[in-house]
């Protein structure tokens, strides 16, 4: 375990969606190739997506649905962000998704400063997008929060503190999330790489080993 997991293991009660739901009503959710949900329900669009999230919860009794973390998946295939002429595919998720409808709140899951923000765009993107810096025990690190509201980053200022498990944004929906279902894409990054506002979330096979140690397990801090 490297000293960022170490870190991360030993904080407690960090939650970044509406810490009134607790993790009892929280289920993992397979979007592998292998999900024999989605072989039931062959999702295409947001919509059908949504559709097969209200079924999936009314059958299993659950408010939210997790997972994702180094999982392979297929909907990227729509997108040329994730798979063009002169890139490597990249079809390997390395944040955890929190699956829960548009407009719930989401959380600061520590202490610390908002380092950028950006509304990311394209088709499969982020949309709206809140990269918050932290600093513990002498180690800095980064938690990132995609797909979120426009209003999420109206007001917001670089540098401006934020605070462990108060509200820094709501969720948004598929008009503006990248076309997705609702979800908040939660993510740990160690090195920034320079970037701003912005950082994958998905990648390349040929480059899983260097993600993997830059992005650490997001549940290691959450503990669902």
């Amino acid at each position: 375990m490297s000293e960022l997991e170490k870190i991360l293991f030993d904080q407690k009660n960090c939650f970044v969606i509406d810490n009134t739901i607790p993790y009892s009503d929280y289920i993992p959710l397979d979007l592998s190739p292998e999900s024999k949900l989605l072989e039931i329900h062959k999702p295409k669009t947001a919509a059908d997506y949504e559709l097969l999230l209200l079924t999936f919860f009314a059958e299993k009794k659950a408010k939210v649905a997790y997972g994702g973390y180094l999982e392979k998946r297929n909907l990227y295939q729509r997108s040329t962000v994730f798979n063009d002429s002169v890139q490597l595919e990249r079809n390997i998720h390395i944040g955890l998704d929190l699956w829960i409808k548009a407009e719930t709140h989401v959380l600061a899951a520590l202490d610390g400063k908002i380092h950028s923000f950006q509304n990311n765009t394209n088709l499969g993107d982020y949309g709206p997008t809140i990269i918050i810096e932290h600093s513990l025990n002498n180690c800095k690190f980064y938690t990132l929060y995609g797909h979120l509201s426009l209003e999420s980053i109206e007001s917001l200022k670089i540098g401006q503190l934020v605070s462990k498990g108060k509200q820094i944004a709501t969720l948004g929906d598929a008009s503006v999330n990248g076309d997705y279902a609702a979800h908040l894409h939660f993510q740990i990054i160690q090195n920034l790489e320079g970037k701003s506002g912005d950082y994958p979330g998905v990648c390349s096979e040929q480059h899983l080993s260097f993600y993997q140690q830059n992005c650490p397990y997001p549940n290691l801090l959450l503990k669902i």
